[in-house]
């Protein structure tokens, strides 16, 4: 007989003790189970005491957890968590270095858990600590240089246990003196400070940034571009990481007025050749926070063209036109003619073909052509540096077309105007960066002017298309599709440089888009006569069983997740495995992320099946409706699912990626018996389907294929052709 669902069995260690092999009643009071642990090692006071997971973590057990324990796990009975507070409260304000050092080093260990970092709160250990940085002075340093080798740095302990203590979010950022901002900001701008040290110092400041407009301001004062420089310059990619995490909060807090002038500041002091040389090109390969902070620095950079992007262009204001007139009068190598050159209406008429050559839409005033936003007064930018930085391409392309007479004239102007449109909604200009999100394109460091440089390449590119596929006005929007895919395939390479994507668009020629097109068209190919689509149907099954027995294999081999925390750079892991019978999921808490699979029995907790009552996804999970920035992020709540279980209990979840997303809620739907509906499955079975169906086939290869079954032939006369074995 199975032993009751509310008992677990466990052993329990005790300091200078054998282990204990007991059962515990989930139903009874925690402090119940406890006192009975201490009576069986004749311990009293048992309120002192406290339980805690016998793994790296050494989390304690609390009512609201204790239901994680499972079978078989490792407990450890030691100090409350209020005892453990009280005496590390006591211990870092020891006279004594050694204890204080050994002590700071308990403390930023313990302080990963959320039930003693509450506990040491509410000592007010926060600002114990704030006093010990603002007070730290030269015996730090002389600590630092002394007792370094045996027992680590005292000032990086008491960074890291407040790092700690803050990432739970349970004291806000609001509460922190000028003074202990002034001194976290002076480690980040001395030349020569422990690394460790640094690391900490540039989080807090990324989380005060992000945390507070209030301290945003008071840590800009503090900071600048020019002393985060010099960290960008070393090999250690972790510094690297904080400091330019440390900017991008900078410039994602900045009112909207000052990005531009920070930018400017981020140009004078040359960060993108910085960052090229010294982070892009290093030996080292970028890891995927770095590139996470790469990809939100090129998101926040784009962004500034989002004031130019929404202008409208005002048709009275001069300055605006007399940009169009110089547009016209590079084309034309024609200077302002004198007022007496002839009357007004043949200027008009002169000005009204000119124009037209460039490929306005709006003959008479062009101004017109830039009042829709997107993309707005951007346009013309881009062209009027397309016009001053590539003269001959202009001039080039604009006579080109202004000659012919074949009507397959391609309109420089309407079509600047839509492909900057378009290159604006390739590099989502307007929008926040994303959570988990690491496409950064290194070509758009190479160069200072990269967005401009980028519609230079590609306006050619689509004059190029437009000759190839012959087209006229009435195609305009299908050489806009094909420009499209053109550069979302180059993209798609990562080229290094803006010549490499230039020279992939050479070989993305509209011939070349038209070859990859058929070849999956070909692939994709669906049969729709009758005889098809019944073996389609009858097939389609055995494809789907394919499909779950993939999704649940998948979920067999197991995949580590991460615990998203408002800092992402201290990522902290778990992993979670489905067992070979399909019975139980097991799960546990990392350290790091892991190479390869995790075996099942060094994951503690288990979760049957059985107990599964739904998958929930998206915003309705219970960790998406938490307060925080999570819920905001589009991409972090499409990651999203939870696993609801027993009474109202969840395991919640963020996918990596969407790929693994796709994977868990189909496989944990086909273990409730319910339909795979994520849109792999639908890829999966279009692919599968499409195969199976040309493989079945493969025999009637130009064979046509009736559209009714042929007609079955009559009974012969006489069955004498028969072969009787016996």
């Amino acid at each position: 007989m199975p032993p009751p669902a509310d008992i677990v069995k466990v052993a329990i260690e005790w300091p200078g003790a054998f282990p204990k092999l007991m059962e515990i009643d989930q139903k009874k009071p925690l402090s119940a189970i406890i006192k009975e642990v201490c009576e069986g090692w004749s311990l009293g006071n048992h309120e002192n005491f406290a339980l805690q997971i016998a793994d790296a973590t050494n989390f304690y057990i609390t009512e609201k957890n204790r239901n994680d324990i499972k079978n078989g796990s490792i407990l450890r009975l030691t100090t409350s968590p209020y005892q453990t507070a009280v005496q590390l409260h006591e211990r870092i304000q020891s006279s004594s270095m050694d204890a204080k050092l050994e002590a700071l080093k308990d403390l930023a260990n313990a302080s990963r858990d959320i039930t003693f970092a509450q506990e040491f709160i509410n000592l007010d250990g926060i600002s114990l600590l704030t006093q010990m940085v603002e007070s730290g002075t030269e015996r730090y340093q002389k600590l630092q240089k002394i007792m370094k080798p045996c027992f680590g740095d005292l000032l990086s302990f008491t960074l890291t246990a407040f790092v700690e203590l803050m990432d739970h979010g349970i004291v806000s950022w609001d509460t922190f003196s000028v003074a202990f901002i002034k001194k976290i900001a002076s480690y980040v701008n001395k030349s020569a400070m422990d690394t460790a040290v640094l690391q900490r110092s540039l989080a807090i400041l990324e989380s005060m940034v992000l945390n507070s407009q209030d301290l945003y301001h008071k840590v800009a004062q503090e900071i600048t571009i020019g002393q985060l420089i010099p960290h960008l310059q070393g090999t250690d990619q972790d510094i690297q990481t904080y400091t330019i995490a440390v900017i991008n909060a900078l410039f994602l807090k900045a009112p909207e007025e000052k990005r531009q002038e920070m930018a400017h500041i981020l140009a004078q002091k040359q960060l993108r050749s910085i960052i090229l040389s010294n982070v892009i090109r290093s030996p080292t390969p970028i890891n995927d926070e770095m590139a996470h902070q790469l990809y939100v620095l090129q998101v926040l950079t784009f962004n500034l063209l989002e004031d130019r992007m929404m202008t409208k262009m005002d048709p009275q204001d001069q300055a605006q036109r007399d940009i169009i007139f110089e547009l016209r009068r590079i084309a034309f190598d024609v200077e302002s003619e004198p007022n007496n050159s002839g009357s007004i209406e043949k200027r008009k008429s002169m000005y009204t073909r000119d124009y037209k050559k460039l490929g306005f839409i709006n003959h008479v005033n062009p101004a017109v052509d830039f009042t829709q936003i997107p993309p707005g007064m951007l346009a013309l930018d881009n062209m009027l540096y397309f016009a001053r930085h590539h003269q001959d391409a202009y001039i080039r392309i604009v006579l080109e077309n202004s000659s012919r007479e074949d009507k397959h004239e391609c309109p420089f102007g309407r079509s600047s105007i839509e492909l900057t449109k378009m290159l604006c909604e390739i590099l989502k200009v307007g929008e926040l960066p994303s959570e988990n999100c690491h496409d950064f394109h290194p070509m758009f460091f190479t160069h200072d002017r990269s967005f401009e440089e980028f519609f230079c390449i590609c306006i050619q590119l689509l004059n190029k298309t437009w000759k190839e596929m012959r087209a006229t006005s009435e195609d305009f929007n299908k050489v806009m599709q094909v420009v499209r895919e053109q550069i979302m395939r180059a993209l798609g390479l990562k080229p290094n440089s803006l010549d490499q994507f230039k020279s992939r668009l050479q070989n993305l020629s509209y011939t070349e888009i038209l070859k990859i097109r058929q070849s999956e068209r070909m692939n994709q190919e669906d049969f729709q006569s009758r005889p098809i689509l019944e073996l389609r149907e009858k097939i389609q099954p055995e494809i789907m069983e394919l499909i779950k027995q993939q999704r649940l294999n998948r979920l067999c081999e197991g995949t580590c997740f991460r615990k998203i925390s408002s800092r992402r750079r201290q990522d902290k892991f778990w992993y979670c495995r489905l067992s070979p019978n399909h019975k139980v999921l097991h799960y546990g808490d990392l350290e790091e992320s892991p190479q390869g699979e995790v075996p099942h029995d060094s994951l503690q907790d288990k979760l049957p099946v059985a107990d599964i009552k739904a998958v929930i996804t998206g915003k309705d999970c219970p960790h998406m409706k938490e307060k925080g920035a999570l819920k905001q992020n589009k991409e972090v709540l499409e990651l999203a699912f939870s696993v609801l279980y027993e009474s109202d209990e969840y395991l919640n979840f963020i996918a990596p990626d969407k790929h693994e997303y796709c994977v868990w809620t189909d496989g944990l739907n086909a273990l409730l018996g319910k339909e795979m509906t994520s849109e792999y499955t639908k890829s999966d079975m279009d692919t599968l389907l499409s195969m199976e169906m040309k493989l079945r086939l493969l025999d009637l290869e130009n064979i046509q294929i009736p559209e009714a079954p042929p007609p079955i032939p009559k009974e012969p006369s006489n069955y004498d052709f028969v072969y009787d074995c016996n």
